[in-house]
């Protein structure tokens, strides 16, 4: 896992690993004694039956690898297509190893498929993954300090029991680990009757108070990304890059925040699609990024500039005579983004654009944006890891997926499949770096090892997007992290120690707390 602040690692069954540029390979050396629970020996075997099954999974890894090979028990060799530096991000963190007796069968059979000359656009390939897509294991197979108890398996929670096999056995201070299901009301109750020592959902302002009034702890760390108001570019004038940067300056994004998440709302400042805890380190010249602070004269005259007008309703009307009416959907489960949704649908009728806002249960929500079925939407903008290539790929592909056509495509072709989302084109002319293609740019970003020519592209694309805004970035979102120091467990450090520029979410710094011993059980 990674530490933020320092840019260093926890190694876990990786102990050491390097990068050959020339060669084109990651080599990377594994934790010896390691044992999986079921008493067999971890090794390099393990995990190239890994990546194999990512393979057929078509995981993302794979638009950088060529081949992964055990060069013995605790050597394993990634061949990549090229040189790129987030490789070892996919390799080293972002893949959880699985057991050769458990999916051993599933790798030779991707082997199988390989030597046959098949590839993943295959019938046999995509058959192949449908078997793998309804394999239920009897049994989880761990190296890490826990388990799961399946006796333990319900709606509302399950339990983590001590993997006394495992390396970290001796260092974990914890013989079990409860874990709730459920969304924000769900695990409010729970919090308040100091039935839970740590929650990461995105807790309402009013919520946060009555926890700070019980003595509740809070926790502020970074998320690295955030809500965005997403805009179904079908329909005009959300194609019209002039309205989206109205729009931005009709909307006050600190208020916006402030009143989905408190002070864990802090508008977003530098507009690029990446956190702004980042961007400096990728974008030298960041004061000629456009903010777009809170200036509704600007946006009316942005909007009359463009031949729009207001009727006597007090009610916006395009170029073309059409009434700028329109309805926002969020997550309804999503207590942060809801009410994000709902400050961005009064401050643009207060602007003259009446909207409305309805409120989607929260798995059916990202079908309907997928599938162009919205108006505007409010989905995540960002991504909690360190190369900006990852926060791109969530921004333009995630929920654009009939706009890819390269390198992503090939990897994972169901994203063209899923429908057209926001329909942003990612050809586009722009003022700032002429005629600019963010798919080359975004595919580009992270291949070689040279940091300054990545540097450069980032900013490039950094300044596209802040001048284009496929959508508008509202505030990024910092942990409001009820932490209950002392009640059953203890150790928590202070506020200001560095491991809290880790997110609650990728590279945990519970979970890194937890693994390395600093947090203990108390009071039991």
């Amino acid at each position: 896992m990674y530490y933020w602040a320092d840019g260093s690692w926890m190694p876990l069954l990786a102990t050491e690993w390097k990068t050959d540029q020339e060669a084109a390979t990651l080599t990377v050396k594994l934790r010896e004694g390691v044992k999986w629970s079921n008493g067999d020996d971890f090794t390099a075997e393990d995990v190239v039956v890994t990546f194999n099954c990512r393979r057929l999974a078509k995981g993302t890894v794979w638009r950088f690898l060529d081949k992964v090979e055990a060069v013995d028990d605790h050597t394993v060799v990634f061949s990549m297509s090229e040189p790129s530096i987030v490789v070892e991000r996919y390799v080293i963190r972002n893949e959880y190893i699985v057991d050769r007796a458990t999916y051993g069968e599933w790798s030779d059979k991707v082997q199988a498929l390989l030597d046959e000359g098949k590839d993943m656009a295959s019938d046999e390939w995509n058959a192949l993954l449908q078997q793998f897509n309804e394999y239920r294991p009897e049994a989880i197979n761990a190296t890490g300090p826990y388990n799961v108890d399946p006796k333990s398996l319900n709606e509302a929670r399950l339990t983590l029991v001590k993997n006394e096999s495992s390396w970290l056995a001796d260092t974990v201070k914890f013989d079990e680990v409860y874990i709730y299901n459920g969304e924000t009301p769900t695990v409010t109750p729970l919090v308040l009757a100091m039935q839970v020592d740590y929650a990461t959902h995105g807790f309402p302002p009013a919520t946060e108070k009555a926890f700070v009034g019980e003595g509740v702890r809070i926790l502020r760390p970074p998320i690295y990304s955030g809500p965005a108001l997403y805009f179904n570019q079908t329909i005009y004038p959300f194609n019209v890059k002039e309205v989206r940067q109205a729009l931005a300056y009709a909307i006050d994004r600190h208020e916006n925040g402030t009143v989905s998440l408190g002070e864990s709302g802090k508008a977003v400042v530098y507009m690029t699609g990446f956190s702004d805890n980042i961007v400096p380190l990728w974008v030298d010249d960041v004061d000629a990024l456009d903010k777009y602070a809170y200036d509704t004269a600007k946006a009316e005259q942005i909007l009359t500039g463009l031949g729009f007008t207001k009727g006597a309703d007090g009610v916006w009307v395009t170029d073309k005579g059409d009434r700028m009416e329109y309805e926002l959907t969020a997550p309804a489960e999503y207590a942060d983004w809801s009410a994000s949704a709902e400050n961005v649908a009064e401050q643009l009728t207060a602007f003259g654009i009446p909207t409305s806002f309805r409120g989607v249960e929260f798995r059916q929500h990202p079908i309907n944006v997928n599938q162009g079925n919205f108006q505007l939407a409010i989905r995540a903008w960002g991504s909690g890891n360190p190369h900006p290539h990852f926060s791109f790929v969530q921004d333009l592909y995630t929920h654009n997926g009939e706009a890819v056509t390269g390198a992503a495509l090939a990897a994972d072709p169901a994203l063209g499949t899923q429908g057209p989302g926001m329909s942003f084109t990612l050809q586009q002319t722009t003022d700032c770096c002429g005629d600019f293609d963010f798919e080359t740019n975004i595919d580009n970003m992270p291949q070689g090892l040279d940091t300054a020519a990545q540097k450069a592209m980032v900013a490039e694309t950094a300044k596209a997007y802040n001048e284009l805004l496929p959508q508008i970035p509202l505030w990024e979102r910092y942990g409001n992290n009820p932490a209950m120091d002392g009640l059953h467990t203890c150790g928590w450090l202070p506020d200001d120690d560095p491991i809290y520029k880790n997110s609650p979410y990728a590279d945990s710094f519970a979970v890194m707390m937890i693994l390395d011993g600093t947090l203990y059980p108390c009071n039991q």
